[in-house]
This record gives C-alpha cells, sequence and structure tokens, in this order.
C-alpha cells in the first residue's frame, strides 16, 4: 500500500536526482531515505531507482510514480487548506501564481483588499509565467493561476476553469510620437524570448512585415530604455506600462490585438470559499477604470496596416 511518506521521499529524489540532497530538504539521513525507497519498491513490486556510476536515476516506472507523487502531494496540501477553509473565511491560505505584470499592478491592490475583507486569510504569491502557472496548477502547488490569451489563442484546457477578468490593450512604444507600425518596417525591435514575442510577431505580420528582433529581453523596463535611448521600438502591453513609464518614451494603441487575462483554477467546482472571495475580489479590481491611463494612445486599427489593404 503507498504511504506519503514514502512518496514525499520518491518526489524529493526525482526533484533533486540526489539521495544526499533529498536528504538534506526533508531532514532525514541518508540511510533513511534508502529505507523509505526500498519499502516503495516493495509495496508496488517495481524497480524505482537504477544505480548509474556514484549516482542514481529513476527507472520508467520511478519517473511515472514521482510523477503522480507531485500531484498526489500538491492536492493533499490543497485539501488541507479547503478543509481549512471550509471552516469559513476566518483563516486560511491562498497560493496564487501570476506573471510580472500582474503581480506588479492587479495583486497588489485585490491583496490590499483581501486583508482589508478577510484578515485571517494568508496569501502567498509565486511569479511564474503562465505555462509553468498552469503546471503548478494543475499539480496542486497553487490554487489559482493568473495566465493571459491572446485574441487567436484556443483556450480548450483540460480540467482548467478559466474567470475572464480584463483584456490587456498593447501598444506599439517609439521614442517618437504618432507613430505606426508600418513606420517600423525597416527599424530595430526589442523583442521578447522566444515564447513571449508573439504579441510582436503577429501584429507586424498582421501590417505586412516581419520584425527585426536585435534585442531579446523580458523585462519591460529595460525594453522601454533601449526604446527611450533610440536603440528600437517595441510592442507593449498597457499593464506593463502602468507598472513602469520611462521617460522619453511615446505609445500608439494597437486596436484588435488585446489579450485577455484569466484567473485559473482547476478541478471541479466548487472551488474553497477563500479561492473564490480572491478571484471575486480580483475581477471586481479589473472592471475598476484605470485613471493613470497610457498616454498619447493614437489607435491604429487594423483596417489601416498594408496586410489588411492588401
Amino acid at each position: 500500500m503507498l504511504n506519503l511518506t514514502h512518496l514525499k521521499v520518491l518526489e524529493a529524489v526525482a526533484r533533486h536526482g540526489s539521495v544526499t540532497e533529498a536528504a538534506k530538504e526533508l531532514h532525514y539521513s541518508q540511510p533513511s531515505v534508502s529505507h523509505h525507497l526500498g519499502r516503495l519498491e516493495a509495496a508496488t513490486g517495481a524497480r524505482l531507482i537504477q544505480r548509474v556510476g556514484r549516482g542514481i536515476r529513476l527507472t520508467p516506472e520511478g519517473e511515472l510514480l514521482a510523477q503522480r507523487a507531485a500531484e498526489i502531494l500538491g492536492r493533499v496540501d490543497a485539501a488541507s487548506v479547503e478543509l481549512a477553509a471550509r471552516v469559513g473565511l476566518r483563516a486560511g491560505r491562498i497560493r496564487l501564481a501570476g506573471f510580472q505584470t500582474v503581480l506588479s499592478t492587479l495583486v497588489p491592490k485585490a491583496a490590499t483588499e483581501l486583508s482589508r475583507t478577510h484578515p485571517g486569510i494568508e496569501l502567498n504569491l509565486v511569479d511564474a509565467h503562465p505555462v509553468e502557472g498552469l503546471q503548478m496548477l494543475r499539480s496542486g502547488h497553487v490554487d489559482i493561476a493568473l495566465i493571459f490569451r491572446h485574441t487567436d489563442t484556443p483556450l480548450e484546457e483540460e480540467g482548467f476553469r478559466l474567470t475572464h477578468l480584463l483584456d490587456d490593450p498593447i501598444y506599439l512604444v517609439s521614442d517618437q510620437p504618432h507613430q505606426r507600425l508600418e513606420d517600423h518596417r525597416d527599424s530595430a525591435w526589442v523583442g521578447g524570448c522566444e515564447r513571449c514575442r508573439a504579441a510582436t510577431i503577429t501584429a507586424c505580420e498582421r501590417a505586412g512585415f516581419s520584425p527585426r528582433i536585435a534585442y531579446s529581453c523580458d523585462d519591460t523596463v529595460v525594453a522601454q530604455a533601449l526604446v527611450a535611448a533610440g536603440m528600437g521600438v517595441a510592442i507593449l502591453n498597457g499593464l506593463a506600462l502602468q507598472a513602469h513609464r520611462a521617460p522619453g518614451i511615446h505609445t500608439t494603441l494597437l486596436t484588435g490585438n488585446a489579450r485577455r487575462i484569466y484567473a485559473a483554477t482547476y478541478g471541479d467546482p466548487p472551488d474553497p470559499p477563500a479561492t473564490t472571495a480572491l478571484i471575486e475580489i480580483l475581477a471586481s479590481q479589473s472592471r475598476i477604470p484605470n485613471r493613470n491611463e497610457v498616454e498619447d494612445p493614437t489607435p491604429v486599427s487594423r483596417s489601416s496596416t498594408s496586410a489588411d489593404r492588401r
């Protein structure tokens, strides 16, 4: 019969790739870790660990069980939090994963409201790209993942439930006012990493050209600094510009290119009361008009791009 302690040991060994490091994390002796692994192999009837030189590696059966162990342990942790929340909103914990621009704009306001209305609830935050956030959500390591999807990205995610919070517009950012995408067909561009530059590439391709990415940077503060120095142009979302606005940059709204921001949860409804309370606060805060709007939002509609005139 599977034992949670044994699964915890296997998960730690798989994560570290080392009995020694797993023992340090768990505050066990190395013989104790080996003993738990041996008991787990006896319980499953499968060989889970192989010796490789002076180290170890998991067998395919060990890798499978380690993946399931991570999910099981995450769910147990989530269940304990949910059970505490069922007692009421007087106490409990919410674990939230979000990407940088929501953590620096939307989340602080929501956290303040949560603390005011439910002071006994502890909020833990993790900075994670939406891909990692959804993985953490599926494995039970967080209760909510804040993610984004662009308008042309499918929403089908098995097991996930999405609450739409807001649409986040994107802007052309340059060191000159009232620019158009077509003006920068031959310009150098500041783009994010390969998985984060999709909005830039899509917007430019709709305007009939492929951007020349000269600088790769996911830090929006650095991206704005490069633009302000005249080293290139960039496309940034509205939340990033709310979080930080560098002097010397100008922005032009690109209509029809907004990304959608969602709060994702996993599993069958209903969510724990504390989770539901935070999502409701996030949704409410997202509907409040932003009083610090991005300057010079000269719209560039899709009908004006060369791609649509062809």
